[in-house]
């Protein structure tokens, strides 16, 4: 049964020059009923406004991907990882044993400065997930998909399903996270899986049988595939196509 819940409604936690909004529970707003969704365990909107960001934090046992919608995010870890994640590029880390790392909007000398004017928010949506294997050593991987976005449809972000090619690849069998840019009017068709998670992060769409979607709604499904429509000022969406949920053998 599809589960729709609108941007207004999601809880929102705040700090200095940093706004978050979770589909999920997390954190201090702990809810039973919303714990989850196949293998997503958290889908967080973040805005981080200049010079501000995530401190040096611990994680474990969790597959983190970082899809960013509009300026550039500055990443460094314990493992001697460090990058600029902007629009287009696809980003993942991979907790293991254990890691710490930071993500900060910090002034960067690089092209990626270029996705957003300087001292304009960061905008991303981090995305996590429970790992087959939460003993393997940490790891970190990132990859350039802009090209392909600009082609249109749908494009296999991240996946850890081996029938899937995708740009890189996480610890979590059975799940494929798919992005698209599309312009006023286009549609794609989302695959079937016995869950997805549909989140809008830009723009508006409409998505058959759920209606009319805006900037930050995300849609919970189960079973077929979907038709969805950009509307007039055109969409990003991110999609989680799931084959089994936690606890699944």
């Amino acid at each position: 049964m599809d589960r729709l819940v609108r941007a207004e409604d999601r809880a929102a936690t705040s700090m200095p020059g940093v706004r978050s909004r979770h589909c999920f529970s997390f954190g201090d707003h702990y809810d039973p009923e919303n714990t989850h969704h196949g293998v997503l365990l958290a889908c967080n909107a973040e805005a981080v406004a200049a010079g501000r960001g995530f401190d040096t934090h611990p994680h474990r046992a969790v597959e983190i991907v970082t899809w960013v919608l509009g300026g550039a995010l500055v990443h460094q870890d314990s493992e001697g990882h460090a990058g600029v994640v902007y629009p287009g590029l696809a980003q993942r880390m991979s907790a293991g044993t254990g890691i710490l790392h930071s993500e900060r909007n910090d002034p960067v000398e690089s092209r990626a400065a270029s996705a957003g004017p300087d001292g304009s928010d960061v905008r991303f949506v981090q995305m996590w997930l429970l790992p087959d294997d939460g003993t393997a050593a940490p790891s970190y991987e990132q990859r350039e998909v802009g090209a392909d976005l600009a082609a249109g449809g749908l494009v296999p972000i991240a996946s850890g399903d081996p029938r899937r090619d995708a740009a890189i690849r996480i610890g979590t069998g059975g799940a494929t996270l798919h992005a698209a840019r599309l312009a006023p009017g286009t549609a794609v068709d989302l695959p079937g899986a016995p869950f997805g998670h549909l989140y809008v992060g830009a723009g508006s769409a409409e998505a058959e049988g759920a209606g009319p979607l805006s900037d930050g709604d995300s849609l919970r499904t189960t079973g077929d595939g979907r038709r969805v429509t950009a509307g007039p000022g055109g969409a990003e969406l991110l999609f989680w196509e799931m084959h089994r949920r936690i606890g699944d053998a």
